[in-house]
């Protein structure tokens, strides 16, 4: 043994000298926490083989190479390739993939593994980007069948039991349905949203959430992923298996996005960037802010003049409208490239500029509930908001120096609060120089005093060129809210 590759709940992954034909390579090691009883051991051990035979019995370049299982002390060990490369998951903890990788990872290596499993009659039943190895020469391998079922053989997992990663799961499996090739399609779907948008659209704080989301969440279409590619994601992610695409129209679109562009967009960047703020200025939070001569005013009043976002009766160019019904009851306009994220208490969703100049985010929430949650939350009422800015905003511990102001305006035929919010956050009050921020947001009351309200909020330096193309953002977002009637 070498060093140690990674570990799962079932197996720890070594880098291994094979000695007799000189080669490295990689040793799957079972591991089963020492309370687990005799049954779980053999159970464990059960699933290794499996794995070993699942993989075995498919032979494509997409899958992993396993090359022997040795037998310890009762214990199987599973010698197989070592692929040299990072996996899909920890590859989007550095950042999201483009469209046009995301096609090629999905085709050249998930898709293209899946059916050559298929037709060996075996469902991996765990796809996820942890189980996606990213190779040399662009080599993109499916890995780790340990739980994958093998037609005509015994299913090791018991009735009532769960394995699995829940938020790549299909809902028929969760129903405890009889799994089929669509099952693995959905997943290879939630892998795709994932590579585009850094998460799954199920994820949730804990397990049953998860599964619930799975079983009844209508995720939104990914924000960077419109046209094909979004939609093919969403037609992957319905829950009836039948209406699934199948793999050969799968191929196609991929096929089809993955194809070297015919253009080159201007103003694109690699991984992590964004057309508001070149790479150079990544991390670089006083040239992000305008505040060290002026650099990203120079770089926003550029993208602005040549690409012009703000102009037409319609979203701007490089905007959507997404439907937030969830969360919401609302259409909102949002820039293409912010990243959503929702919170678990379905109250919340957020998108965030890439670049971390900007975010925009959207409540539509009651006062508080019968528990005295949100006991503080001063709502739609633009005088008590003030002044719970004014005295540090929530736990009091939120901001300082909040200057206020705000007037009175209508939103779709309702009376409406707009209000600007200058300020220092409490945590670095106490540098030297601080950055202030701003709030810029609109503040909608419902019907009754008891109902939900909406609360739009465009989050902004509060110096330099962002201000005021955080207004401009603010005037998009607000003009674009579409509140359906109840």
């Amino acid at each position: 043994m070498l060093s140690r590759l990674g570990h799962g709940g079932m197996g720890t992954v070594w880098r291994a000298h094979d000695q007799v034909v000189d080669r490295e390579v990689a040793v799957k090691e079972p591991r089963v926490p020492d309370h687990l009883g005799e049954r779980e051991h053999t159970t464990a051990h059960q699933r290794m083989r499996v794995e070993a035979r699942s993989a075995a019995r498919i032979d494509h370049p997409s899958v992993v190479t396993i090359h022997d299982v040795v037998v310890e002390e009762g214990r199987p060990w599973i010698v197989m390739e070592l692929v040299r490369g990072q996996s899909l998951g920890d590859r989007l903890q550095e950042g999201i993939l483009d469209t046009r990788e995301a096609a090629r990872i999905g085709l050249g290596g998930v898709l293209d593994a899946l059916a050559a499993a298929h037709n060996a009659g075996v469902l991996h039943r765990d796809v996820k980007p942890d189980n996606v190895l990213l190779g040399t020469a662009d080599r993109v391998v499916l890995t780790d069948f340990g739980i994958a079922q093998v037609e005509g053989e015994h299913r090791l997992t018991e009735t009532g039991a769960f394995v699995g990663s829940p938020e790549y799961i299909a809902p028929e499996r969760v129903l405890g349905q009889h799994p089929g090739p669509a099952s693995d399609l959905w997943s290879l779907g939630v892998v795709l949203y994932a590579a585009v948008e850094g998460m799954s659209p199920y994820r949730r704080s804990n397990t049953p959430a998860t599964l619930q989301a799975v079983l009844s969440a209508e995720p939104q279409v990914p924000a960077r992923a419109t046209g094909a590619f979004g939609l093919l994601v969403m037609r992957l992610l319905r829950k009836d298996p039948a209406a699934r695409p199948t793999a050969a129209e799968v191929r196609q679109v991929l096929q089809e996005i993955a194809a070297p562009a015919r253009t080159t967009e201007p103003f694109a960047t690699k991984e992590g960037g964004s057309r508001w703020v070149p790479p150079v200025l990544h991390r670089n939070r006083a040239a992000q802010f305008g505040l060290a001569g002026g650099a990203l005013a120079v770089v926003l009043a550029l993208v602005l003049v040549l690409v012009n976002p703000f102009a037409g009766d319609g979203p701007p160019e490089g905007w959507q409208v997404r439907p937030e019904d969830e969360v919401l009851s609302a259409d909102v306009a949002v820039p293409t490239e912010y990243k959503r994220v929702q919170e678990d208490n379905g109250e919340l969703v957020w998108y965030a500029d890439p670049s971390g100049v900007f975010e925009i985010d959207f409540w539509h929430r009651t006062l508080k509930g019968e528990d005295g949650t949100d006991s503080d939350n001063p709502g739609a009422d633009a005088a008590a908001r003030k002044a719970y800015y004014e005295k540090g905003g929530a736990d009091t511990t939120q901001m300082e120096d909040a200057s206020v102001t705000y007037k009175k305006v209508t939103h779709q035929g309702r009376p409406a609060v707009e209000m600007i919010t200058d300020y220092i956050p409490y945590a670095s009050s106490s540098d030297d120089d601080p950055v202030r921020y701003r709030f810029h947001e609109l503040l909608i009351p419902g019907g009754k005093p008891s109902d939900p309200y909406w609360h739009v909020r465009v989050r902004t330096p509060a110096k330099g060129q962002a201000v005021k193309d955080g207004a401009t953002i603010f005037t998009e977002v607000t003009g674009g809210l579409n509140i359906h009637d109840s």
